[in-house]
């Protein structure tokens, strides 16, 4: 039977997980925001601990390093973004339709985004960096693919494409988009950057049937 201390001292260390977590949580968020603003080589772990009102010790507690940290959020956003773009297809009700839900989704998450944070990440963080690349080829080349495939099917994109070929250039689209000496921050806006590489790739592929649906969609969207 439980007593009334083992009672407390479960209590107790319940509400110390807790206080964990939210900690946690919050140097993550406010990591993220930084990063996201300046982009993560100019953020300091100094930075970081101002912004919170904590110190470093702290920090320390629950992340050895920088690296440590950008490697966490570089897990939770990939883990989220990989929730959403399930729920996308399956809400979906075309490839076409899918691609266009993407852009939205794209457009809004590059529209708070610093453009050197990807060239930030391949240069000074590795380990965050090959899991995004483990991410880009384990799971977003299959959903292009399965994009691709379902858009054949249903007569909306050319059936003589290359699945593997065309899906791995739109996958690296996204990539290049950050690449600061072909996109130079100071003279191309990263979001109208990812759309035009998207709208050249969703015209490219379709038919006429296709192209079709997209004028649909786009004269839908701009009567909203």
């Amino acid at each position: 039977m439980e007593t009334c201390t083992t009672k407390i001292v479960s209590l107790v260390l319940r509400h110390q997980k807790n206080i964990t977590l939210e900690t946690d949580e919050r140097i993550l968020m406010v990591a993220k925001d930084l990063f996201w603003k300046y982009g993560i080589k100019s953020i300091t772990m100094d930075d970081i601990s101002k912004e919170l009102g904590m110190s470093k010790k702290t920090i320390y507690q629950y992340f050895t390093d920088k690296d440590a940290v950008v490697l966490e959020i570089t897990r939770r956003e990939f883990s989220a973004k990989q929730v959403e773009c399930d729920r996308m297809c399956s809400e979906a009700k075309n490839a076409v339709h899918e691609i266009l839900l993407t852009m939205k989704q794209m457009g809004e998450m590059f529209g708070n985004m610093n453009a050197k944070l990807f060239y930030d990440l391949q240069k000074y963080h590795t380990e965050a960096w090959n899991y995004f690349s483990d991410f880009k080829e384990s799971y977003l080349l299959t959903i292009i693919e399965n994009n691709l495939k379902r858009g054949i099917s249903e007569g909306l994109y050319r059936p003589s494409l290359n699945i593997k070929i065309m899906a791995r250039i739109r996958a690296y689209q996204v990539e290049l988009a950050f690449n600061p000496v072909l996109f130079p921050p100071d003279k191309f806006n990263l979001v109208d950057v990812q759309m035009q590489m998207i709208d050249h790739f969703l015209h490219g592929i379709a038919t006429i049937k296709g192209h079709r649906m997209i004028n649909k969609y786009q004269e839908e969207t701009d009567e909203e």
